[in-house]
């Protein structure tokens, strides 16, 4: 399914100087419950399973680039954390001591990578409209990671990789589109009680049900 070529990425990584601190927080994006792993292990094990050929295609494409960002997320912290050094802060001490100076399958916090994070249920349209809000969520994160970030060459990475969330987001869009009436939207709002909204609020909001 793969051929790996060394270096050789979807956008130039480099940085103007290391930077360990953000090197922690850009962990998140690697390993964390909107990071690119998740997002690579979802989008293919959907992808396997998926009777739609078009769509198949489309979900094991999507995953096998959100890999490809993974592999860059991760030689990207390698560059922020940058080499060993006996004066080493908290944050290259974490990363010398428990990675040997690179990355790890944890998160900003330090949380082990856990398969929970991937969402797949086997059902095309429930599949693709958590994948769009997937996207979503992993383009937040970055984007609140490019506010934090204050290398140039950083930024323009994340703007790239918060670019292609919303390639990947308008994709499942426009596959979401062509299964109407498949999967959990067939005879989707048949009865009376799907059309209701219980207005369980005090006092009542104008928000009405269509």
């Amino acid at each position: 399914m793969f051929y790996h070529r060394t270096n050789e990425f979807l956008y130039p990584l480099r940085v103007a100087c290391p930077d360990p601190k953000f090197a922690s927080m850009l962990m998140e994006q690697l390993a964390g419950q909107n990071g690119e792993l998740a997002a690579g292990m979802q989008y293919i094990i959907q992808g396997l399973k998926c009777k739609n050929a078009k769509i198949k295609d489309l979900l094991l494409d999507i995953g096998t680039e959100e890999l490809n960002h993974m592999e860059m997320v991760a030689h990207m912290i390698e560059l922020l954390v940058g080499e060993q050094t006996s004066t080493a802060s908290p944050e290259e001490f974490a990363f010398q001591l428990l990675g040997g100076g690179g990355p790890l399958w944890i998160n900003s916090m330090g949380s082990p990578f856990s398969s929970t994070y991937v969402d797949a249920v086997g059902d095309i349209a429930a599949d693709l409209q958590s994948n769009i809000a997937a996207e979503f969520r992993a383009k937040a994160v970055y984007e609140r990671l490019y506010r934090q970030a204050k290398d140039p060459a950083v930024q323009d990475f994340l703007k790239f990789l918060i670019s292609r969330e919303e390639a990947h987001a308008n994709l499942f869009r426009q596959a979401l589109d062509e299964v109407q009436g498949q999967g959990v939207l067939k005879d989707f709002v048949d009865t009376s009680y799907s059309r209701q909204y219980y207005d369980l609020s005090q006092p009542r909001q104008s928000y009405r049900l269509t």
